[in-house]
């Protein structure tokens, strides 16, 4: 039977009792909906939810020791290719992952990016379930989300939010700014780090990478669209060789009226939040609140756009940049840098 019909049936009788019977019913069905959903998502991406087990070697005033680790990645490819952080596997001797059906492999680093914590590692095993990677660019803050992974050795643990906010930025450990992070108030504990977050779908809308410990339902996830991006390179190359200007920035819509007069082809750009003392953009005269809406002819609607265009044919390359400061369109030179890890 329909929502509407038992409505219908419930309203019948005027009366208070057959309105709480009513809100009752509402609330009812719409949490099995919910319930749903979520579980379908679960079903399509949780076969493809790793646990990794690493052993590291420390030295320390006792002299040095064997160290293990924990935390999670996702299968995106069939032939064995596992998305994970890279403060997951770092400095890691050993690395093994254990399947959702019991059986374990030893893994073997493909390629590592520090600057945007992302890792993949491959095991040798055919045919293996792996998820599908959404489109980040198309997420609504709101919009429902589902964490999958193996927090503080709980393996195959599932939590359920939205998304609280989008366009964040954070430091990776070597110390360069993540632009585009999700942040949700799923929550994520130690051992999440490398799990996917998914929308209703079922589809990898980000990888989980931190959590604010002292504050509640405040984690962080790295947008999938970058994820694709990196984890292509490292399969191909082992590693990303990229340049910078040196500006934190976010996606934002462009006044209509900027739009038409410039007669723009796009009408988001990125927002420079900040620039970096006596970096490229520093240097090309790049300010706080100036966007971003052209990189070397290309139209640029979003940060993942400009990273795109930041690769190492530009290294030391002087390139145009176009801005809308206020309501004045400018053009200026940068030469973009090799971005190097800091340690």
């Amino acid at each position: 039977m329909s929502l509407e019909l038992l409505l219908d049936e419930a309203n019948d009788d005027r009366g208070s009792h057959s309105a709480d019977i009513a809100s009752g019913l509402r609330d009812s069905l719409l949490l099995d909906e919910y319930s749903r959903t979520v579980v379908a998502a679960v079903d399509r991406v949780a076969p493809a939810v790793v646990n990794i087990d690493i052993k590291k070697h420390l030295n320390s005033r006792r002299g040095a020791h064997e160290v293990g680790g924990s935390g999670s990645g996702f299968i995106i490819a069939p032939d064995g290719f596992i998305l994970t952080n890279n403060h997951v596997i770092h400095e890691a001797t050993a690395i093994t992952a254990n399947l959702p059906d019991g059986r374990e492999f030893p893994a073997q680093v493909v390629g590592t990016d520090p600057d945007t914590d992302l890792a993949v590692i491959r095991i040798d095993a055919p045919n293996l379930t792996h998820v599908r990677l959404a489109d980040s660019e198309s997420l609504r803050v709101g919009q429902i989300v589902i964490a999958i992974g193996n927090p503080l050795g709980f393996q195959a643990s599932v939590t359920a939010g939205v998304i609280s906010a989008l366009g964040r930025s954070m430091h990776a450990e070597s110390g360069r700014l993540i632009d585009n992070i999700i942040q949700t108030d799923a929550a994520l504990n130690p051992g999440n780090s490398g799990g996917p977050l998914v929308n209703s779908a079922g589809e990898v809308i980000g990888v989980n990478t931190a959590m604010i410990r002292p504050a509640q339902g405040i984690c962080f996830a790295i947008a999938s669209n970058t994820a694709r991006f990196v984890a292509g390179w490292l399969i191909k190359d082992g590693k990303i060789r990229r340049s910078y200007i040196g500006v934190a920035g976010q996606n934002v819509p462009i006044h209509r009226r900027i739009v038409r007069f410039y007669n723009l082809p796009v009408e988001t750009a990125v927002l420079v939040t900040s620039v970096e003392k006596e970096s490229p953009a520093a240097k090309a005269g790049l300010r706080d609140g100036d966007l971003i809406v052209d990189f070397n002819g290309e139209p640029i609607g979003s940060v993942h756009e400009l990273h795109q265009r930041l690769m190492a044919e530009q290294i030391g390359v002087e390139s145009k940049i176009v801005i809308i400061r206020h309501t004045e369109k400018l053009e200026l030179s940068v030469v973009p840098e090799e971005s190097r890890a800091r340690k």
